[in-house]
């Protein structure tokens, strides 16, 4: 089977899947497979896709494989991932955020790209602070942690989390990547409350997974669902600052939250989809 061939078929079979992006689901697959970008595959075209391992003939879905079919080849066993709607990251087991490229895998969230936007505006409040102690509730993978401390190589960034799975991989992470942050198991609220100058967190705040996306249900769920953290956050926080992400529609809520404990500048940013997304204020 040729590159061409594969990116046709994965396309087609991820988008019965329900997949949203299935060309470029596709083509990142295949891409991770050959060892390429999405933009090498434009010259591999006619290339053939590796063979799967012996008696890979049939498919983990149960299809019965053939020479021309991506049950036949070492593309079957990620296709057969993304199709049960995993989520990509963890299926190819790595992700871009900002500058750096993260293990990925389901002891922790997929790093999102509006939470780019959540390190941007921590790293514009902490720009005037020398040696910043900033703090990361709900460390994670390590990706806020770790993109502050990469960007603001003199900032002292401690990360927090109650999962000692999602630690775990903020370890292999900051390893991986040679950058040095504390982390640390515990409550986030109470490690806010030591005093910083930045408390940083994306919170859970999912109200409920009856409705969301299939790829969601592969996250860990105490990352995802929970309502009343920001609130229980801003109030234990002692900090000149606090950065927070928050859901859909919950923007101003939380704005007004802080406002209500005396922050002040308290500002609403949009991520690059135009959706609010982060909440910062200086607290009193």
């Amino acid at each position: 089977m040729t590159v061409r061939e594969a990116l046709a078929e994965a396309e087609q079979r991820l988008a019965a899947a329900g997949v949203e992006t299935p060309r470029v689901d596709a083509e990142w697959l295949v891409a991770h497979l050959l060892g390429t970008t999405r933009s090498g595959l434009a010259g591999r075209l006619g290339d053939e896709v590796p063979a799967g391992a012996a008696g890979a003939g049939v498919s983990p879905l149960g299809a019965a494989g053939s020479a021309g079919s991506a049950s036949g080849n070492a593309l079957e066993p990620l296709l057969a991932r993304r199709e049960a709607r995993e989520p990509l990251a963890y299926v190819l087991g790595e992700w871009g955020f900002r500058r750096l490229t993260l293990k990925t895998d389901a002891r922790a969230l997929v790093p999102r790209p509006e939470t780019e936007t959540l390190v941007e505006r921590t790293l514009a409040v902490a720009e005037g602070i020398e040696r910043p102690r900033i703090l990361d509730v709900g460390v994670g993978s390590g990706a806020i942690a770790l993109a502050l401390k990469d960007e603001r190589p003199d900032a002292q960034v401690t990360g927090i989390d109650v999962s000692a799975d999602a630690l775990a991989l903020a370890r292999e992470n900051a390893e991986r990547l040679g950058l040095e942050v504390e982390l640390r198991q515990g409550d986030g609220a109470e490690a806010a409350a030591e005093g910083w100058d930045v408390v940083v967190a994306n919170p859970p705040y999912v109200e409920s997974l009856d409705d969301v996306q299939p790829e969601l249900r592969w996250e860990p769920e105490i990352a995802l669902a929970g309502s009343g953290e920001h609130e229980r956050l801003a109030r234990a926080a002692k900090a000149s600052f606090v950065v927070l992400e928050v859901g859909d529609g919950q923007a101003q809520e939380v704005a007004d939250l802080l406002e209500r404990l005396g922050c002040a500048g308290v500002a609403i940013t949009a991520d690059l989809t135009g959706r609010d997304r982060v909440v910062e204020g200086r607290l009193p």
